[in-house]
């Protein structure tokens, strides 16, 4: 802790082209970083050999050059795979890890393929409805943000009075 009070703190750590909050837990901060979640955070932060408790402020230069590395091939460090974002890859079969503007591309991509290809998923990514098998009942009655409400049949008089 000695050694802490003697380093300034950092306000901002960049860190995978995101700007950190150096006011904030390792662990919490990193999570911040798009394509990383609480688990792969506390795996980066074990592997790095970094407290999670220590403040993004008072990290080196060196821990953050080592937790930058480990974002961009966390293959190389041991982490396990079963952690990663993208699981045998369409395109080349490997398990990867993505992150920032990368997954926003992909995910993009992946969506544009199911469109074109008229998967199930893509027709309902087409028509605007909801992918996951969810309800349509009572929810997801917004259309291009007009809200449309509850339709009655024409012959139906159960509502009025």
């Amino acid at each position: 802790m000695p050694e802490e009070q003697k380093q300034e703190l950092k306000y901002f750590v960049r860190i995978a082209n995101t700007d950190l909050d150096g006011n904030k837990l390792v662990h919490n901060s990193l999570t911040k970083i798009k394509g990383i979640n609480f688990m792969f955070s506390n795996a980066i932060c074990s592997v790095a050999g970094i407290e999670k408790t220590k403040k993004t402020g008072y990290l080196t230069e060196d821990e953050a050059a080592k937790i930058d590395d480990i974002i961009k091939e966390p293959s190389k460090f041991r982490i396990p795979e079963w952690l990663f974002n993208r699981k045998r890859d369409p395109e080349d079969g490997t398990n990867k890890h993505l992150n920032g503007t990368n997954l926003t591309f992909t995910q993009e991509n992946d969506i544009k393929m199911m469109k074109k290809i008229k998967s199930y998923k893509g027709v309902r990514h087409i028509l605007g409805l909801p992918v996951r098998g969810q309800r349509t009942r009572s929810n997801f009655r917004r259309n291009k943000g007009k809200v449309m409400g509850v339709k009655r049949k024409e012959g139906s008089r159960a509502g009025r009075v």
